[in-house]
């Protein structure tokens, strides 16, 4: 079984956005009616709207708030790009801050019943429920981020992250002077040991000396443990931090401690210039275009999976500071190109895991079915996972 991004562990609730998210949020122009909660819709199987003229209605489930600078924030981005794109072509809505639990089912069964014939699930625990609802509704196309199951009318989509996390780390380890790095890590699943991992192969790429420490927080956002967090990495020396959770609050932490960190998944300077080294930016722009232009043209096909990176514009490092130097940056680009054009191959052997033992040999390159397995950390990230892993 392979597992990416998001989680089985059903979410309790989102903590309280910081007040500069709120105000991203609001700057946005919104050329849709949002949803803020899930609707009580019944649990029992809908049928579209009949077909009619007009533009493809499109629905889009979001596990966070659309404001949280992160994760949904960059979804929504692709939403409105996908929307600026195509026009009067498309339709497009969207619910926020749907639960990874029974929830989820009553909203894609709700934005059935309202006449969309292409819905987006964008985190991993809307696998289930999506796919039962696909099977009830075969005339309707379904779109799933980060999972692995699939359907004659359901089909699955991702970003290669971890290459954004690599190109991070190549900054962060020729910008540390203690020679530790920090992450907050959101879930223990695969996705985000990958990217913990790929960030500290990028740092010991330009600087072998380095370490990386890690400090779960077990939710996706939660700003108040996300800051905390942050702060007992800094306590414990870490003076450059990553995360892979959906708020900002790691950057903002690493402000006002005086240290530097990254944004994560979508353009993060403004909450922490002095802090912002870069942000590893997600574009799903491209790929919900071209889903939607598919679904027009009637070439839209189940299924399959999709698994993009820099290659295909879907990952980048932006905005990086002008505090990292040039020499510094002459790196970062040679391992972009590297990763564009296919001479880079990040997961390729000699790797260690931290326990000694050799998970790739010299010259083997990993495929896509074991960096999506991956549960162990490398050489140089320290501690255990939680739950067993390695």
């Amino acid at each position: 079984m392979t597992l990416t991004k998001r989680t089985w562990i059903q979410l309790a609730g989102w903590g309280s956005l910081a007040a500069a998210a709120a105000l991203v949020g609001c700057s946005k122009k919104e050329e849709t009616t949002t949803v803020a909660t899930a609707p009580a819709a019944s649990a029992a199987p809908a049928a579209p709207a009949p077909a009619a003229s007009g533009p493809l209605k499109i629905a889009f489930a979001y596990v966070g708030p659309v404001g949280d600078g992160g994760w949904t924030y960059a979804h929504d981005r692709g939403r409105l790009a996908m929307q600026k794109e195509l026009g009067d072509k498309v339709q497009t809505s969207f619910v926020e801050k749907v639960p990874e639990a029974a929830d989820a089912e009553r909203v894609f069964r709700d934005m059935v019943s309202q006449g969309n014939t292409l819905i987006f699930g964008t985190t991993f625990g809307y696998m289930e429920p999506m796919l039962k609802v696909a099977n009830d509704n075969p005339s309707v196309k379904f779109e799933h981020a980060t999972g692995y199951k699939t359907a004659a009318n359901m089909r699955t989509y991702d970003t290669r992250t971890y290459e954004g996390a690599y190109m991070a780390g190549v900054v962060a380890g020729g910008m540390t002077k203690s020679n530790v790095l920090g992450v907050v890590g959101s879930i223990p699943i695969p996705e985000v040991i990958r990217n913990i991992n790929s960030f500290t192969l990028g740092a010991q790429s330009v600087n072998p000396n380095v370490k990386t420490r890690v400090v779960w927080v077990n939710e996706w956002f939660n700003p108040p443990k996300e800051t905390e967090a942050a702060q007992s990495l800094i306590n414990g020396g870490a003076d450059v931090l990553m995360q892979n959770t959906d708020s900002p609050a790691v950057l903002q932490t690493a402000e006002k401690a005086g240290k530097l960190a990254f944004g994560w998944d979508s353009d993060m300077t403004a909450y922490g210039p002095k802090a912002h080294l870069a942000s590893s930016q997600i574009n799903w722009g491209p790929y919900y275009i071209k889903a939607a232009k598919e679904a027009l043209d009637g070439t839209w096909t189940g299924g399959g999976n999709t698994w993009w990176g820099v290659k295909e514009g879907a990952i980048d490092l932006v905005s990086v500071s002008d505090k990292v130097p040039a020499d510094l940056k002459a790196k970062l680009d040679a391992a972009r190109n590297g990763l564009k054009d296919g001479s880079l191959v990040i997961w390729k052997g000699p790797i260690t895991g931290n326990d000694g033992k050799e998970v790739l040999p010299a010259g083997k390159a990993a495929d896509d079915d074991f960096l999506r397995g991956i549960k162990f950390y490398v050489k140089g990230v320290e501690g255990t996972i939680p739950g067993g892993g390695k």
